[in-house]
């Protein structure tokens, strides 16, 4: 059977496949990336480099790949929840692929695990968190204590290390009684480890932005999603999900 080969529109100018692919599937898949450019994680970065999204779609179809997502998770709901459906439909459009966007990822992977209230903690300046507040509201989620990082710069995110992270779960967790679940925005996040680490801790199911951007991308390709020992996303038997139903808008 030939390696299925997916492609990936991702925020930084390299156009680097990000590293959880590798380390989720291995040589299962092969991943193949083009790079928006995106100045800063800010309303103002995203409006500057969206309308180039199609375009890049367009190129990995022309490169022969099966599905396509925009891995960036507030470069696709800075705009709200009917602005990402519209993405989403788009990149289908224009492609004749399966897509998806990290936006639907993360509410999918939350829906595939029966998680509503929500605890959420991000790399994000105030400005975006109040964008993603909004759009899990719009999706149908309670979203309870968010706090961020304050990190505009594309480049810092994926420095911050895992107990970082973990003290920011940790922190938005205890603020915000009866969630059920945890999410971690942030494309650019490395997060495999401090997932792992506050399941374990906490008990409870943690969605994050870049391995639930894989995960729906294999997902929406057809493909088995589960990579054992990366937490319960990846654990699970997705043959029977259906993605997450957003709450119709006003």
């Amino acid at each position: 059977m030939a390696q299925p080969h997916l492609g990936l529109i991702v925020p930084p100018a390299a156009g680097a496949v990000p590293v959880d692919g590798p380390l989720l599937y291995g040589d299962r898949i092969r991943f193949s990336a083009r790079g928006l450019g995106l100045g800063e994680i800010s309303t103002r970065g995203y409006v500057e480099v969206i309308d180039a999204v199609i375009g890049k779609a367009r190129e990995l179809a022309a490169e022969g790949v099966e599905a396509v997502s925009l891995m960036g998770t507030s470069l696709s709901f800075f705009r709200g929840a009917g602005f990402n459906r519209e993405l989403q439909a788009e990149l289908t459009r224009a492609t004749g692929l399966p897509s998806s966007t990290m936006s639907d990822a993360i509410v999918n992977g939350l829906a595939s695990l029966g998680v509503k209230r929500v605890a959420v903690a991000t790399a994000y300046i105030d400005e975006v968190n109040l964008l993603l507040r909004r759009y899990l509201d719009d999706s149908g989620f309670e979203p309870l204590a968010i706090q961020g990082l304050s990190i505009s710069d594309v480049q810092a995110v994926a420095a911050v290390p895992t107990e970082v992270l973990v003290n920011l779960c940790r922190t938005v967790f205890k603020a915000s009684p009866g969630a059920d679940g945890i999410l971690i925005s942030c494309g650019g996040l490395v997060t495999l480890d401090a997932v792992r680490q506050i399941e374990g801790e906490l008990g409870i199911p943690v969605v994050s932005s870049s391995p639930a951007g894989f995960w729906d991308l294999v997902r929406s390709a057809g493909l088995d999603p589960r990579a054992p020992g990366h937490g319960r996303l990846f654990a699970q038997d997705v043959s029977a999900f259906r993605p997450h139903a957003a709450a119709p808008l006003p």
